[in-house]
């Protein structure tokens, strides 16, 4: 955490796309504010730029993919997600460009998101442990693409394909960031949150740590819970755009 005290994120609004890199990123964090926000009617659209292919060394990329995709589908569906949509950038070694962009921008206007949910960007998580290349493609990606797909000059290829600009986004939530400035009170969807995790048992296993999703989420969104006044929280970075 920055050392400022979290706000409550503003939750006004119906419709949102949630962005990242892997299999799993959402769950470890995202996933029990997403759960709440179904609950509440809410729409929730997942959208991940890999498979996670490269995630588990004891299997060859394609059967990864296969274990990891079903286990995406399963672990969004606990939590009120039903449209789970996966990109083809390769695992690993996605880049930043005007492709994933593009990408991001396809489904933003297609799916017309009030507010897009990305995973930390940062160099660092808030722990100061580095982050990951793919997770700092991707969130910067969907930052730029929110408002890419506002603007009809850029990649005017999706009017050909019938979508034309949407300029309905107007916030993005990033989650695990260490500059969180806003925080959602989850209450008992932390444990939709851990449920949602479990989902994802075999890329668990083949971490080979011993990773208790309940004690892990519960412990996280406890700390944050205490910073923001609550027993259980998720914290986010909020770029208004």
């Amino acid at each position: 955490m920055n050392g400022t005290k979290l706000q409550p994120l503003d939750e006004d609004w119906n419709a949102a796309l949630a962005v990242v890199a892997h299999p799993d990123d959402l769950e470890y964090g995202a996933a029990s504010a997403i759960s709440k926000w179904t609950s509440e009617g809410k729409k929730v659209v997942y959208l991940l730029a890999t498979r996670g292919e490269a995630g588990i060394d004891g299997m060859t990329p394609e059967e990864t993919a296969e274990v990891r995709v079903q286990e995406e589908i399963a672990g969004a569906g606990v939590v009120g997600v039903e449209i789970v949509e996966f990109l083809d950038h390769t695992d690993g070694i996605v880049e930043y460009g005007p492709a994933l962009r593009r990408d991001i921008a396809r489904a933003i206007r297609a799916h017309k998101p009030e507010a897009v949910i990305t995973i930390n960007f940062d160099l660092r998580f808030s722990q100061g442990l580095a982050n990951q290349a793919d997770h700092r493609a991707v969130g910067l990606a969907a930052l730029d693409a929110s408002r890419d797909a506002g603007n009809r000059w850029i990649f005017p290829e999706l009017l050909d394909e019938g979508l034309e600009p949407w300029n309905g986004v107007k916030a993005l939530f990033v989650n695990a960031s260490p500059n969180a400035t806003h925080a959602v009170d989850v209450g008992d969807h932390i444990y939709k949150g851990v449920e949602s995790l479990e989902k994802h048992e075999k890329y668990i296993q083949g971490l080979g740590s011993d990773v208790d999703p309940e004690m892990m989420l519960t412990m996280n969104a406890n700390a944050t819970g205490i910073e923001f006044g609550c027993d259980y929280a998720v914290s986010f970075e909020v770029f208004e755009l």
